[in-house]
């Protein structure tokens, strides 16, 4: 029989998109609908509100608005960013270092660079996947042009020490992108203060609107366009502009950005009461990630003896939404490289599990997947020949 509610904790993957952000966008389907690139009234009217969206995205980063681009999403941005740099630098160097865990729109970007004559450093990380500064100046060389690395890990919510990397960049006088996708509405961001010369966002992780994010290019950066044809963004980024969609990015960041401490500190406490509950009633279990440098609402746990896509199914079952990581390779066998890069081993990474809690959840959400949860990773262990022929019961957990 299936689930008489749905519980939503993959706020990582996506989120809803709040009723006051639709109502910003709704007027710019067929209202105000014009072209911002035309000079007439309704026009105007989308211009208008481009610019307005784009002050308010520089003021949630300490960014100037000139600094800010709209992109179709955090992809593009990341893209843009990484082939951008490179292909304008390339005659003071062709060497890029990122790390081990990035997103895959970093990842498979720096592997085709690497096709184009590029070369790529991929920077360890320590078991709770955190960046080590001085192996990442140690990396640098004369022919480095750029680094990238993500602010924080979308898979096991480990936060890196931005200010410091991006410190060790501009010292070196090499461009710094981050991947601050995750981070948005989580953690207070000031682009200047934390040395970062490119970001990259996306609205539907903090409650916008799919299809849209933005990059900020630090102004003084050589990049080229990733996108050629009109003269929009300011001959940076070609296309008509998805106005509806900029209008709520612009809403949503607003709000996001708000209180940060406040929304935080919320959110914190349902997952530390989440992480609690699981470590403390089912045996053998690994919290993944950082145990404090981590996304308030962020719970990677990975559990002996069984797979983390049994887990989905069941959980789906009793109506709750999770993922076994990146939305973007939930659908791969593979093993995450996240926990693989930590020095987690196979088999464990198999039984990981991701729950990532966001507005859309209540306290009451959280005790009833800690109802459930325990029951079904009991049922699974007794069907599973590696828990039976272990012959372990109780045992200690790891933080």
């Amino acid at each position: 029989m299936g689930a008489q509610r749905t519980i939503y904790m993959d706020h990582s993957a996506t989120t809803f998109v709040k009723p006051e952000v639709v109502n910003e966008m709704i007027p710019y389907f067929m209202e105000h609908f014009g072209n911002p690139s035309s000079i007439y009234g309704i026009a105007r009217e989308s211009k208008k509100a481009i610019d307005t969206a784009r002050v308010q995205t520089a003021k949630a980063l300490g960014a100037d608005p000139d600094e800010i681009y709209f992109t179709s999403g955090g992809s593009e941005s990341d893209n843009w960013a990484i082939k951008g740099v490179a292909f304008a630098n390339r005659k003071r160097g062709n060497h890029i270092i990122t790390t081990r865990i990035e997103h895959h729109a970093v990842l498979h970007t720096c592997q085709y660079l690497e096709k184009e004559g590029f070369e790529v450093t991929y920077l360890p990380v320590d078991q709770y996947g955190l960046v080590d500064p001085a192996v990442l100046e140690k990396a640098i060389t004369e022919r480095t042009i750029l680094i990238s690395i993500m602010y924080a890990n979308n898979e096991i919510g480990t936060i890196e020490p931005i200010a410091e990397l991006g410190a060790i960049a501009r010292k070196h006088k090499v461009y710094f992108h981050t991947d601050a996708v995750q981070v948005i509405g989580s953690i207070p961001i000031d682009v200047n203060a934390q040395n970062i010369d490119l970001l990259s966002l996306s609205a539907h992780k903090f409650y916008g609107p799919k299809g849209t994010g933005a990059l900020y290019i630090k102004k003084g950066v050589r990049i080229e366009n990733l996108i050629h044809g009109g003269g929009q963004e300011r001959r940076r980024r070609a296309g008509t502009e998805n106005i509806a969609g900029i209008v709520g990015l612009g809403k949503a960041i607003e709000q996001a950005t708000v209180d940060i401490p406040g929304h935080s500190a919320k959110i914190r406490a349902m997952r530390d009461r989440l992480i609690r509950g699981v470590l403390e009633t089912i045996s053998h279990t690994r919290l993944n990630g950082h145990p404090e440098k981590r996304l308030p609402g962020n719970f990677n746990v990975s559990f002996e003896f069984i797979e983390g896509e049994s887990m989905l199914l069941w959980l789906d079952d009793e109506g709750i939404c999770a993922s076994t990581g990146s939305a973007c390779t939930s659908g791969s066998l593979e093993p995450s490289h996240v926990l693989l890069a930590t020095g987690l081993p196979v088999e464990i990474s198999h039984g990981s599990l991701r729950l990532t809690l966001g507005d859309a959840n209540t306290e009451k959400d959280v005790d009833f997947v800690l109802e459930v949860l325990p029951k079904i990773v009991t049922k699974l262990r007794e069907m599973s020949p590696l828990y039976l022929k272990s012959g372990k019961e109780g045992g200690c957990n790891v933080q």
